[in-house]
C-alpha cells in the first residue's frame, strides 16, 4: 500500500534531517522521548485484560505497552526484518517504563517530564541552528512521531551495513528533494522582491 511504503516514509523524514549534527541530536533524543513517552502511558490503568505472562514481564496492557506494540506492528509492516529486530527494544523500553512507574511512582513521572522537555528543546535547537528547517512534525505530526524512532533505528542499521542499496537511494532522494526545496525558496524570494519593487513604483 502507498501509505506503507518504507522508502517514501523515510524520504519524507530524511528531507528534514540531513545535517550530521542534527541527526546526532535526534539519535540521542528520539529514543529518550520514546522511553519517557512510554513512561507517561504506563501511568494509565490496563486498557485490556493482560495475560499473566505479560504482567510477569512488566508489560501490563496499559497505554505505554499498547503504544510499544503499535510501534512494533507499524515497523514490521514497513520493514519486516528491521521491525522484528526493533520489537525487543520497544517492548523492553515499555517494560522499563512500567517497572519505573511501579517502583518510583510520581518521582518517575516528574523525572520523565523534565527529560522529555529537555529532549524536545534539544531537537528544536538542532533544527533551528544546524538544519535550518522546521521539524517534520509541523507538517505532519502523526507521521513524524511514528517515523522518528524508525528513522533513528534505520540510521543505526545502515551504519552496520544493512541494505546499502536502500541507503544510497534514500541519500540520493534526499539530495533531490533538498534541491527542489531550494529552488522553490529561490523562486519565492524572486517573487517577493518583484512584488516589493512593484509596490515601490506604485507609491512613487
Amino acid at each position: 500500500m502507498k501509505g506503507f511504503n518504507l522508502e517514501k516514509q523515510l524520504l519524507f523524514y530524511g528531507a528534514y534531517h540531513h545535517d550530521p549534527v542534527n541527526i546526532g541530536i535526534h539519535m540521542v533524543c528520539v529514543p529518550i522521548l520514546l522511553l519517557t513517552g512510554f513512561q507517561f502511558g504506563s501511568n494509565t490503568p490496563d486498557l485490556l485484560k493482560s495475560p499473566g505472562f505479560m504482567k510477569l514481564r512488566n508489560l501490563p496492557l496499559n497505554l505505554g505497552t499498547i503504544a510499544a506494540i503499535t510501534y512494533s506492528g507499524l515497523y514490521i509492516t514497513l520493514e519486516p526484518i528491521a521491525g522484528l529486530a526493533a520489537t525487543p527494544l520497544l517492548l523492553g523500553a515499555a517494560a522499563i517504563a512500567n517497572k519505573a512507574t511501579a517502583k518510583f511512582g510520581a518521582k518517575a513521572m516528574k523525572l520523565s517530564v523534565l527529560i522529555h522537555a529537555v529532549s524536545w528543546i534539544a531537537q528544536f535547537v538542532g533544527h533551528g541552528k544546524y538544519e535550518g528547517r522546521a521539524p517534520a512534525l509541523l507538517d505532519n505530526l502523526v507521521q513524524a512521531l511514528f517515523l522518528a524512532p524508525l528513522f533513528v533505528w534505520m540510521e543505526i542499521l545502515f551504519k552496520l551495513g544493512y541494505r546499502p542499496e536502500l541507503r544510497m537511494k534514500l541519500e540520493e532522494g534526499v539530495r533531490k528533494e533538498l534541491k527542489r526545496l531550494a529552488a522553490l525558496k529561490e523562486e519565492k524570494s524572486v517573487r517577493d522582491l518583484a512584488a516589493a519593487g512593484g509596490k515601490g513604483v506604485e507609491e512613487k
